[in-house]
């Protein structure tokens, strides 16, 4: 049976890969009308994303020199698309896997363009955001669906939209807390925090129907089963930006709450990065730590992200073939576990 030419592209946000990217980065990051937009947003949306990109870009510029000088999430990326691709070839799979960042390069429209000269016979979209947000997965979207338009690319396309409980991931998740928590030496269990952090989003994107909270929740629900622990732990958010209310608790607010009450072994697991980048490399690893230690933590660890984790490019995989042997993604995954909370069923979808 012939196998159809296809190309897999990796959704990832990206990371300015020099000191003299940031800027341009931010600009790209907040020219998204999916990050920004409100009445009118067309016409102060440039203007609004220079300044602030103008005014942001030498603190977060001094953030990425603590880790380097640059994002690291480019080559973390390609360590996760490479060995996506080593697996499919070994399966005799007809496929190529491409990146496509959101704010810098390989930016979505050098992607397409790539694709557009292979020609390919088939595309895969695969976001490397487990939970579905519009600020992420939907804002991926949103821009391929531009730039094929642009490129004029007319390739059937099938999409999987978020995976926040797929088994494969959630392992890959529990072994890495399951080895950090062997660095608690002598300290038992019940003197253990564990904090998942996911990054923030502003409230309003819950109240009109964005299901990333419910999915954050439930990646959490199905890591706790899984690994069984008697710890106790909370899920916070981080990365807030702006004066909306966003996400609550933060996780800075719960450390320095658990700091108060004398606990003093902290674990912070993120749960929405897939790879590390500024928000667990310096925000957590350095800003949370520096303030944790200094209210009184005796012993602050942290997670890695998945990265190129074994058991995470088995999901890759997983995914990959799934999108091969069906039409794709048509709902989302809130579909696929029990309506348990009580909540309005999620609005925003890719499909609707």
């Amino acid at each position: 049976m012939k196998r159809l030419k296809t190309a897999v592209v990796l959704f990832q946000l990206g990371g300015p890969d020099s000191p003299e990217a940031v800027e341009p980065f931010l600009f790209n990051l907040f020219m998204d009308p999916d990050i920004i937009n409100f009445p009118f947003a067309f016409l102060a949306r440039k203007p609004l994303a220079r300044f602030i990109s103008n005014k942001r870009s030498m603190k977060v510029r001094r953030n990425y020199n603590m880790i380097g000088g640059k994002s690291p999430i480019l080559d973390l990326t390609q360590k996760q698309a490479d060995a996506l691709q080593k697996r499919l070839r070994s399966l005799d799979q007809n496929t190529t896997v491409f990146i496509a960042m959101r704010y810098w390069h390989p930016l979505t429209e050098e992607t397409v363009r790539l694709i557009q000269s292979g020609h390919y016979e088939q595309i895969l979209l695969i976001p490397l955001y487990p939970q579905f947000s519009q600020a992420t997965t939907l804002s991926s979207l949103h821009e391929w669906n531009r730039q094929a338009k642009i490129a004029g690319l007319d390739i059937p396309t099938k999409f999987i939209c978020c995976y926040p409980n797929h088994p494969m991931f959630v392992e890959a998740l529990t072994d890495n807390v399951t080895s950090a928590l062997q660095k608690f030496s002598g300290v038992a269990e019940k003197d253990i925090d564990i904090l998942f952090s996911a990054h923030g989003v502003p409230e309003s994107y819950i109240k009109k129907g964005d299901p990333y909270q419910i999915h954050v929740e439930e990646t959490v629900r199905a890591i706790l089963k899984l690994g069984d622990w008697n710890i106790r732990s909370t899920l916070c958010y981080q990365s807030k930006v702006g004066p909306m209310h966003w996400l609550r608790p933060s996780l800075l607010e719960t450390v320095q709450r658990l700091a108060e009450e004398g606990r003093k072994h902290l674990l912070i697991v993120p749960v929405a990065f897939v790879t590390d980048h500024i928000e667990t490399l310096h925000e957590i690893n350095i800003d949370v730590r520096e303030k944790a230690l200094k209210a009184g933590v005796q012993q602050f660890e942290l997670t890695q992200a998945l990265n190129d984790h074994p058991k995470f490019i088995d999901c890759l995989e997983d995914l990959t073939l799934s999108l091969l042997s069906s039409d794709g993604c048509k709902t989302l995954c809130t579909d696929l576990w029990p309506q348990q909370t009580g909540r309005a069923k999620p609005v925003i979808c890719p499909w609707k």
